[in-house]
Formats: C-alpha cells, structure tokens, sequence
C-alpha cells in the first residue's frame, strides 16, 4: 500500500477532487486512489468510512485524515517544500494563497450555473450576469498574476499564474474545463493560460479517465 491515499469522487464532475489530486500529482509522491462513485446510494457512507466532513476529497497519510483541497495542499505543500506548490517569495506566496482562498470560497454562480462536467460536448450556454460577474473576476485574477509574475521575452517561463505549476493553478484548473466545456470566451492572454493547464500531462490523464467513467449524475449535465 503507498504511503498516500486520495479519496475522490468522479472524475467528471468532482472539481475539489481534481485540485487535490493535480497537488498530489505535482509533488511526486506514489499514491492510490480510492474513487467513491457520487450520488449513489450508499455515497455518503462510503465516504465517510475515510473522511469525517463525509465530503471529498480526503487525504489519508500517516493515519491521519485531512479533507479539505486547500488543507491538502497546504499539507502537502510542508511534506514536499522541493514541489514548489506556493511561491518561495513571500508576497508571490501571500498572493497565491489569497487568490485561492478567493477560489475556495467564492465564485457560487459560476458553480451553480456551469458545473465541472468533462465529458460534455464544449459549446455555448447561456449565462447570467451574476455568472458573468465571476468570469471576469478570475479573467482579472490570471491577467494580474501573468503582468505580476511572468516575463513575456522568458523562454523558459512555464506560463502558470506564479511562473511554475503550483497549489493557485491547481486551485483554478476545474474552472479551466467549465471555460472549455461551456464554450466561455476567453481573452487572448487567459486563453493561452487556459491552454497550458489543459495541455498538462496530469490534465490529460484525468480528463480521460473521466471520459471513461460509466456514471451519469442528471442534474449535473446542463
């Protein structure tokens, strides 16, 4: 048994799943998953038999449980100081965190409206203001961190919001496939941001495994 277990829900549709699994993913770490299929009848205490907030994700290392992304990566982030999931600088770091926390807690619309489904075929859907509120915050958020942190005539600047793929990016990659799925237009510089998380070997691996799953949630595919 590896040292890390990662309790997820379907790879299609749980969106706090993914965050905490492309964490896990960027330190190097060897671990299992264990999928719990949602919205199923037994769901709920299926989970909680890992984690006690009965919600995933749930890291369990060390017999000890933590079940919540940003905790995790926060976690994992102490564990692995060499993955570079926060910023060594202190304000790039303050930053990183606070966009996160903005992720972690706010953004409701845009939840609500457009929910992470990758299997969906992209195309236009028709959104509200409130909606289109959100989007242009997180436009605003990556615009920011790309004029803050990334230097344009950098060959080797990775192009991610603090330069390296990190616990932000993470944080904001299942908005990066509500984009994509519901044919959001982006502009150009949060287009090519957009790209690069979804051109991730980790992005593609979990998207098709998603595309795989046999489970169909009705009132998440809008």
């Amino acid at each position: 048994m590896s040292d890390f277990q990662l309790v997820i829900g379907n790879k299609n549709y749980s969106s706090w799943s993914l965050r905490a699994w492309l964490a896990l993913r960027q330190t190097g770490a060897d671990f299992e998953e264990i999928l719990v299929p949602l919205d199923e009848p037994d769901t709920h205490l299926e989970i909680l038999r890992h984690s006690p907030s009965g919600r995933v994700p749930c890291l369990l290392h060390e017999g000890r449980a933590i079940w919540d992304s940003l905790a995790i990566c926060e976690y994992l982030a102490e564990l692995f100081p060499e993955a570079g999931l926060w910023p060594a600088d202190r304000a790039a770091r303050a930053h990183a965190r606070s966009i996160s926390a903005e992720m972690h807690s706010g953004f409701a619309a845009l939840r609500s409206i457009m929910p992470m489904n990758i299997r969906r075929k992209p195309g236009a859907f028709p959104i509200g203001e409130p909606v289109r509120a959100d989007i242009a915050r997180i436009c605003s958020i990556w615009r920011d961190c790309c004029n803050r942190y990334h230097a344009d005539d950098d060959p080797d600047d990775p192009g991610f919001l603090f330069g390296a793929f990190g616990a932000a990016d993470a944080m904001y990659a299942p908005v990066v496939w509500r984009f994509h799925s519901y044919g959001v237009d982006l502009p150009e510089s949060c287009a090519g941001y957009a790209q690069r998380i979804r051109a991730l070997p980790a992005m593609k691996e979990w998207a098709d495994a998603a595309r795989d799953e046999p489970w169909v949630i009705e009132s998440e595919e809008k």
